[in-house]
C-alpha cells in the first residue's frame, strides 16, 4: 500500500483513546513500553538536565494525545503551548489536563519520571507541574505556510515532535516542508528535539491502517544539517519487541539547536 490507499493521521485522524492503549498503557501485555515510553523520558530527562535547553516557551507538536514526554519538560519551561491537529486529540489531552473523570491514566509514567529525577515521593507534584505549565492547547492547521494562521504565538525557545513528522509526510520533499514550518515558531538559537520511528511504513490504531513515512538515521541527521540546525545529540534504540501494530525497524531521540 502506499500513502493515497492508507488513512493519513492529519488527514482522517484516529480513536486517539485507543491510540494510548495500544502504544503507551500501563497494562502488562504492553509491548511498547521501552522503545515509546522508557527511551524518550530518559533522553529528554539527559538532555534537559545539563540546563541549556530552558526558557519561557516550549512548544509541542507531537501526534494524539501524548503527555509523557513532557514531564522533564515542564521543570525548564514556565509556559508549555501545545499544537494538535485534531479536536479528537485535544478533547483527549484536555480530559487528562483538567482531571476529569475516565482521562486516560498517565501515572506509570510520571512514577518513571520522578524516579528518574531521584524524586519518587513527589508523583502529585509532577502531574500538578505538568497542568500549570500546559497552559494552552491550540488546534493548528498544517496546510497552512504559517500552521497557526491567524493566531500569533511567542517564539519558542524549545519545540518538542514526537512522531508527528513520522505520520503527516508522504516522502522527503515533505518532511523537509513540514521542518521548516515547524521552525517558523522557533526563536534563533532555539532548539528542537524530535523522537521519531524508524524504516516504519504503518502503524495500526483500532480497525485503522495509516500510513508512516519511512526514513532511516541518516536521512534525519542530513536534512536537519541542510536545515540549518546543529546536532547535539542522536539516539538510536533497535526495536526487539514483537508486535504487528506496526513495523517500525528502530527509534530515535535527537536534539539540535540553530545557530543565532
Amino acid at each position: 500500500m502506499d500513502f493515497v490507499s492508507r488513512k493519513i493521521y492529519h488527514v482522517h485522524g484516529f480513536d486517539s483513546r485507543q491510540h494510548l492503549e495500544h502504544y503507551l498503557s500501563a497494562k502488562p501485555d504492553m509491548v511498547f513500553e521501552e522503545d515509546f515510553l522508557i527511551f524518550p523520558i530518559e533522553n529528554l530527562t539527559k538532555a534537559f538536565i545539563p540546563g541549556h535547553i530552558k526558557g519561557d516557551v516550549l512548544i509541542d507538536l507531537s501526534i494524539g494525545s501524548f503527555i509523557h514526554h513532557l514531564y522533564s519538560a515542564c521543570e525548564f519551561f514556565n509556559h508549555i503551548i501545545v499544537l494538535k491537529v485534531s479536536d479528537r486529540c485535544i478533547m483527549e489531552l484536555k480530559r487528562w489536563l483538567d482531571t476529569r473523570t475516565g482521562a486516560f491514566e498517565w501515572g506509570h509514567a510520571a512514577q518513571l519520571q520522578v524516579d528518574l529525577e531521584g524524586k519518587s515521593t513527589q508523583l502529585q507534584d509532577k502531574e500538578g507541574k505538568v497542568r500549570e505549565a500546559v497552559q494552552h492547547v491550540v488546534k493548528c492547521n498544517l496546510k497552512k505556510e504559517n500552521i497557526m494562521d491567524p493566531m500569533v504565538l511567542p517564539p519558542a525557545d524549545c519545540i518538542i515532535s514526537v512522531m508527528l513528522l513520522d505520520n503527516i509526510c508522504k516522502d522527503q520533499d515533505d518532511y523537509r516542508r513540514y521542518l521548516r514550518k515547524f521552525s517558523q515558531l522557533l526563536k534563533p538559537g532555539g532548539h528542537l528535539i524530535l523522537i521519531g520511528a524508524l524504516d516504519v511504513t504503518y502503524y495500526t490504531v483500532g480497525e485503522d491502517k495509516l500510513h508512516a513515512f519511512s526514513y532511516d538515521e541518516d536521512f534525519a541527521r542530513k536534512t536537519l544539517v541542510g536545515e540549518g540546525f546543529v546536532i547535539d545529540d542522536c539516539k538510536v534504540k533497535k526495536r526487539t519487541n514483537v508486535s504487528d501494530l506496526t513495523d517500525y525497524k528502530a527509534v530515535i531521540f535527537i536534539a539540535v539547536h540553530r545557530e543565532k
